[in-house]
């Protein structure tokens, strides 16, 4: 057979159980857990995966004696393969009730302050599409890793996180930035705090979905930063006062914490909020979701016009 013979033949010997065994394998961390959710023996999961890599001819798991690894390839079949397992699963939740489905994807904070406000008109405006949303601690919010259909970015301008030959994005909003700091500290007591304020402090910074560098900083001026990767560890270790952050508006009112105050930090520049869906396979709904969102941050003191990349 000629190599399009064999993509063929490599399509048909692939099924929607075998990308939902992929999928239950890298969400539950190994074959056990993965068998469990599948209501199938860890043999019948192991038999299955070993379908997939031979229909397409790769290896997509590596296993370690304390882990199970995707391979370059199994990035990338994953994910295809969670997309082809939800849009299936919309499918019948569409033919069953005759709605179709929205995922919006966000790493920490969804809309902000407009979340409840947006789910509100979505519902009245659109009651023939649901809206879902999922938070994934990714720099695209989920859209990357296929568990979305179009994603909330809080990030740089320069969209250095986006590859913006698979992705397509749009300005909605701009946010304030924030220190958040333990209630007890000093600093506190002031109403306003400024940049300058913090280069004595140790730092908590996501790396991967945060929207706070050390270029906000002068060179000379700098903090120290301590790496965290979740919204919970980030509020945690600011809780105990070891640590400072620095945050867009959104997370005051999606994280309130006993125990740690937000001040505004006067001349930082602000956090450009974005839409972000795939360039090639834009959900239907994007225009209007991207519509709604520009009208809900327009409405308040830090709105402008949503301006297409």
């Amino acid at each position: 057979m000629n190599s399009k013979d064999d993509l063929y033949a490599a399509c048909m010997d692939v099924e929607l159980r075998h990308l939902r065994c992929l999928v239950a394998i890298v969400d539950a961390g190994g074959f056990t857990g993965a068998a469990a959710d599948l209501h199938l023996s860890q043999p019948a999961v192991s038999r299955t995966l070993a379908g997939l890599e031979d229909a397409l001819g790769v290896r997509l798991l590596r296993r370690t004696t304390r882990q199970v690894l995707l391979t370059e390839a199994g990035e990338r079949v994953l994910v295809r393969a969670r997309r082809v397992v939800a849009e299936v699963e919309d499918l019948a939740r569409e033919a069953r009730t005759g709605r179709r489905i929205l995922r919006i994807g966000h790493a920490w904070a969804a809309m902000g302050e407009h979340t409840v406000e947006f789910q509100r008109r979505w519902a009245e405006q659109h009651p023939d599409v649901s809206v879902t949303l999922v938070r994934t601690n990714a720099p695209t919010g989920g859209l990357a890793e296929g568990v979305c259909d179009v994603a909330i970015v809080r990030t740089s301008t320069d969209l250095h996180r986006l590859d913006t030959a698979r992705f397509d994005s749009a300005v909605i909003g701009l946010e304030s930035r924030y220190c958040a700091l333990a209630a007890g500290d000093p600093l506190a007591r002031r109403r306003q705090l400024r940049l300058s304020d913090l280069s004595d402090r140790l730092l908590a910074v996501d790396p991967r979905t945060g929207t706070t560098t050390l270029e906000l900083w002068p060179s000379d001026q700098r903090p120290a930063v301590e790496e965290i990767h979740d919204i919970d560890d980030w509020l945690a270790v600011i809780a105990t006062g070891r640590c400072v952050g620095v945050t867009a508006e959104s997370t005051l009112t999606q994280y309130r914490r006993d125990g740690i105050a937000f001040r505004r930090l006067r001349g930082a520049p602000p956090v450009p909020i974005r839409l972000v869906w795939w360039r090639n396979d834009p959900h239907p709904a994007t225009p209007d979701v991207l519509g709604l969102l520009a009208e809900l941050y327009r409405g308040s003191s830090h709105r402008r016009p949503a301006q297409r990349r």
